[in-house]
C-alpha cells in the first residue's frame, strides 16, 4: 500500500471515529439529539430556575424606595390596560374579542421594562424562600413594599380617569360597567378565576426567564395577558383600579370594594401563583439546579426558626456564593470580623484587627475577601458559573495565604473566607450577623467597595441597628504612636476608650484626651468631666486637653496635627450610613493628615424594631 493510501485510509478512519464521538456527545441518553437549532436554544428546567434565582437574589433585597417606586409604576401602568380596555369596550359595543386586543399592553410596560408587579413575586422570591436562602420575613416585606407600590400606582391612575377627563361619557359607562361587573361577581367564583389568573402570571414569569430574546418574550406576555380578559378572569392590580374608579365616581363604598372584590382577589392570585406554577415548576427541577448558584449546596440554608422568624433569630438571607462559615453555637470567643477588598494592600487593617484581638484570652481575627461582580450573576448554563466560582474562590484563598501568615504571627486563632457577591457593603453586616462578630474593623477610602453601595438596600436600614461594635479606618500610613481621643461621652466613646487603651497597652501608644466646651465658662466643668471619664475609661495616663471655642471640627482638626491617628466615637447615629452617601458632617475625617478611626456601638432594638425593622 503506498503512503498516499494509508494516509487516506488514516482520514477516513479519522472521519469515522470523529462521527462515532460527536454522535455520542450530541444524543442524549434517551437517544434524542442534544444538540439542533431548536433544542441547543433552550434552557432546562434547572438553569430557567437559576436565573430566577439570581434576579429573586436582588429583587427580594432591594430597597424599600426601589421596590416601592418600582411597584408605583408598575400601578399606573396597569391604568392603561384599563383606560383601553374600557375604551374598546366602548367603541365595539362590548365584543368580548375586539375590546380586549389591547388589554394586555400595560403588562407588557411592566414586565419589559422591569418594573415591580404583586402578581410576578409570587414565583422569584417564592423560589428563594423555598430553597431556604430567604426567610419568610423578607418575603412578606418584598411583597408589602410592592403591592402598596402597585395599589398606590392604581390609585393615582384611577383618580385621573375619574377626574382628569380622559373618558368621554360612552367609555366612563363602560368602564363603569367593567368595574360593577367584577364587584358583583361572587366571593367564591372571584377567588377561583383569580387563582387561574395568577397561574397565568407566574407561568409568564417562568416562561420569559426561558426566553432568550425580546420577541419571544413580547408574544409570550401578550397572549398570556390577553387571556385574562377573554377567560373572564381577574388581576387583583387591575380589579383594585377599577374598584377605585367606582369608588371616585360615588358608585361603590371603599370598605366593600376591599372586602368582597380586592381581598378574594388578592388571595387567588397569591394562591394560584404559589401553589400552581412555583411549586410545580420547583419540584420539576432536579437537586442540582443550584450548584452553580450556591457554594456547598444546601448546607449554607437558612435554619428552620430563621426561615420562619428571619432577623428575630438569626439570619434572613444568604448569598449566594460564600466560603465563610457560621459561628458554632457556644463559641465564647472574641471574634473580630475584617472585610477586605484586595489583600494586598490592605496589611494594616489585618494588623490593626489582630492587635485589638489580642488583648483577649481567646480571639479570632476572620479576614473576609469580598470580591464583588459588576451585577446579579445571571449566566447560560452551570457549567459556566461553576467554572467562574471556582476561579474566584482558588484566586481568593491564594491571596489570603500571607494574610494568614500575619494573623499566625499575632498568636491569635485565624480563619478566612471569600464572599462573592455585587452588594459589597451589605455582606459586611451579613457576614457579622451570621459568624456573631464582636467587632468589624473596616477600612473607608475613595477606592474601597463600600462606596459603591447604591445598588443594596437603603443604607439606613443596614447601619441603623448595627449587629456588632464597628470600626472604620481611614488609612494615610497607619501610626498608632500618638492618638489623639476627642470625646463628649457616651458608649461610641466608650468603644473609642476601649481601642485606645488596647493601642496604649500593646502599642505603646501616647494617649491625648479632647473636651470641647462652648465658651470659656464651662472649661473648668469641661476639666472635671474630662478628668472623671478618664478615671472611669483606665486612662488616667493621658494627656487632658479642654478647648472653649466651641468649634468641634476645627478644634480636633487644630489638635490632630501633633498626632498620627485620630480616634473619634459617631457623635450622631448612622454614621455608616452617612459615610456611604457622603452626608457625614465631618470634614475632619477628609482634613486632618493623620489616619483616622470612627467607632460605632450599635444600640438596643425595641420589640417594635424588632418586628418591623430592617430586613
Amino acid at each position: 500500500m503506498s503512503g498516499s493510501d494509508r494516509s487516506d485510509q488514516g482520514e477516513n478512519e479519522g472521519e469515522g471515529e470523529g462521527d462515532t464521538v460527536r454522535d455520542a456527545v450530541e444524543r442524549s441518553r434517551s437517544g434524542a439529539p442534544a444538540v439542533g437549532a431548536v433544542v441547543r436554544d433552550r434552557f432546562s428546567s434547572d438553569e430557567v430556575f437559576q436565573r430566577i434565582v439570581a434576579v429573586a437574589d436582588e429583587e427580594i433585597t432591594s430597597g424599600s424606595r426601589e421596590l416601592f417606586f418600582s411597584g408605583l409604576a408598575a400601578g399606573f401602568a396597569i391604568t392603561i390596560t384599563f383606560l383601553l380596555y374600557a375604551s374598546l369596550y366602548a367603541t365595539t359595543d362590548g365584543n368580548a374579542v375586539l375590546s380586549s386586543l389591547l388589554y394586555p399592553l400595560g403588562f407588557i410596560y411592566i414586565i419589559i421594562g422591569g418594573y415591580q408587579l404583586y402578581t410576578e413575586n409570587t414565583l422569584p422570591p417564592v423560589a428563594l424562600t423555598i430553597e431556604r436562602l430567604a426567610s419568610v420575613p423578607a418575603l412578606l416585606r418584598h411583597w408589602t413594599i410592592v403591592l402598596t407600590g402597585n395599589f398606590t400606582g392604581g390609585a393615582i391612575g384611577a383618580a385621573v380617569l375619574a377626574w382628569g377627563g380622559v373618558f368621554d361619557e360612552p367609555t366612563s359607562d363602560a368602564a363603569i360597567s367593567i368595574a360593577t361587573h367584577g364587584v358583583e361577581t361572587s366571593w367564591w367564583s372571584l377567588f377561583s378565576k383569580a387563582a387561574f389568573a395568577g397561574l397565568i402570571v407566574a407561568g409568564v414569569v417562568w416562561v420569559v426567564y426561558a426566553a432568550r430574546d425580546t420577541i419571544s418574550r413580547l408574544v409570550v406576555v401578550y397572549l398570556a395577558f390577553l387571556a385574562i380578559p377573554l377567560g373572564n378572569l381577574f388581576h387583583v392590580v387591575v380589579s383594585f383600579t377599577e374598584m377605585l374608579y367606582l369608588v371616585f365616581n360615588g358608585r361603590l363604598s371603599i370598605v366593600v370594594g376591599t372586602t368582597e372584590f380586592i381581598l378574594p382577589v388578592l388571595l387567588g392570585n397569591t394562591i394560584g401563583g404559589i401553589v400552581l406554577v412555583t411549586l410545580v415548576n420547583y419540584y420539576q427541577t432536579s437537586e442540582h439546579r443550584l450548584e452553580s448558584a450556591r457554594f456547598e449546596g444546601a448546607s449554607r440554608r437558612l435554619s428552620v426558626r430563621e426561615w420562619l422568624f428571619g432577623s428575630l433569630v438569626g439570619r434572613s438571607y444568604v448569598p449566594l456564593i460564600d466560603t465563610a462559615e457560621t459561628r458554632p453555637t457556644g463559641d465564647d470567643s472574641y471574634r473580630v470580623l475584617v472585610p477586605i477588598a484586595n489583600p494586598r494592600t490592605e496589611s494594616r487593617l489585618v494588623d490593626l484587627a489582630c492587635t485589638l484581638a489580642s488583648r483577649h484570652d481567646s480571639a479570632v481575627v476572620h479576614v473576609v475577601h469580598i470580591v464583588q461582580t459588576p451585577t446579579r450573576r445571571t449566566g447560560s448554563g452551570p457549567g459556566s458559573d461553576l467554572s467562574q466560582r471556582n476561579r474566584i474562590i482558588n484566586e481568593s484563598e491564594d491571596l489570603l495565604t500571607d494574610v494568614r501568615e500575619t494573623i499566625d504571627g499575632y498568636g491569635v486563632d485565624c480563619e478566612t473566607s471569600t464572599i462573592v457577591s455585587h452588594r459589597s457593603f451589605e455582606e459586611i453586616f451579613d457576614a457579622a450577623e451570621r459568624t456573631h462578630a464582636d467587632l468589624v474593623v473596616m477600612s473607608w477610602g475613595e477606592n474601597q467597595l463600600w462606596g459603591a453601595a447604591r445598588a443594596e438596600r437603603p443604607i439606613d436600614e443596614l447601619t441603623s441597628q448595627l449587629p456588632c461594635d464597628f470600626l472604620i479606618l481611614e488609612d494615610r500610613e497607619l501610626d498608632t504612636s500618638r492618638i489623639l481621643l476627642p470625646t463628649a461621652g457616651g458608649p461610641d466613646s466608650d468603644l473609642s476608650a476601649e481601642v485606645s487603651r488596647t493601642l496604649q497597652s500593646t502599642a505603646g501608644s501616647e494617649l491625648s484626651l479632647l473636651h470641647i466646651v462652648d465658651d470659656p465658662s464651662r472649661r473648668e466643668r469641661g476639666e472635671q468631666f474630662l478628668t472623671e471619664w478618664a478615671d472611669n475609661h483606665d486612662l488616667e495616663d493621658a494627656t487632658i486637653t479642654v478647648d472653649d471655642s466651641g468649634d468641634v471640627e476645627r478644634a480636633i482638626t487644630r489638635e490632630a496635627d501633633d498626632h498620627t491617628l485620630v480616634v473619634i466615637g459617631a457623635s450622631e447615629r448612622g454614621l455608616l450610613s452617612r459615610l456611604v452617601s457622603g452626608s457625614l458632617h465631618f470634614d475632619i475625617v477628609n482634613e486632618v493628615d493623620c489616619s483616622v478611626l470612627l467607632a460605632e456601638r450599635p444600640t438596643e432594638r425595641t420589640l417594635f424594631e424588632r418586628l418591623f425593622g430592617r430586613r
